[in-house]
């Protein structure tokens, strides 16, 4: 069945899982900061490969191999808030952590999850004379190869 993600789709920022698998327990996830209302937009969070072309002499067809995958370069754009300065402290450039997408949801049990060892390498205010709301960009490298679409965990 189709669905929005608007509305659905939840993203989190973990600061720790201690499983070696990348899977957050419950408590975990409870520990980190639901930023999905912040969120004006999204940027990368995805694997690239870099193919290997392998041409021979019995073809002038050149067929590829799978190469190195990289991650995507990787962004979340937030309305900045006037009272506090939680993207500013909590995201801090250096701050190392985990953005966990809940692609379907964050219902126990539902499958969708997303985990990406992150490391903030920039965050910066956009100024604008638009009329708009402020905003603030944080770039993230993502330091580890991420797991896909794992089972959002139910509680102990």
């Amino acid at each position: 069945m189709r669905f929005n993600r608007k509305g659905t789709t939840r993203i989190y920022y973990v600061p720790t899982i201690a499983a070696t698998t990348l899977i957050p327990t419950t408590a975990e996830i409870d520990a980190g900061t639901d930023y999905t209302a912040q969120i004006n937009a999204i940027d990368g969070w995805s694997l690239e490969n870099t193919p290997i072309e392998t041409p021979d002499m019995a073809s002038t067809f050149v067929s590829k191999i799978g190469g190195d995958d990289s991650a995507a370069d990787s962004s979340l754009t937030f309305y900045e808030d006037s009272t506090t300065d939680t993207i500013e402290t909590d995201l801090a450039k250096g701050t190392s952590g985990y953005i966990v997408i809940f692609s379907k949801g964050k219902t126990p049990g539902a499958k969708g999850m997303d985990v990406y060892p992150v490391t903030v390498v920039s965050n910066s205010k956009a100024y604008t004379t638009d009329n708009e709301a402020a905003k603030i960009t944080v770039q993230f490298t993502i330091t580890q190869r991420p797991v896909f679409n794992q089972t959002v965990p139910t509680a102990a």
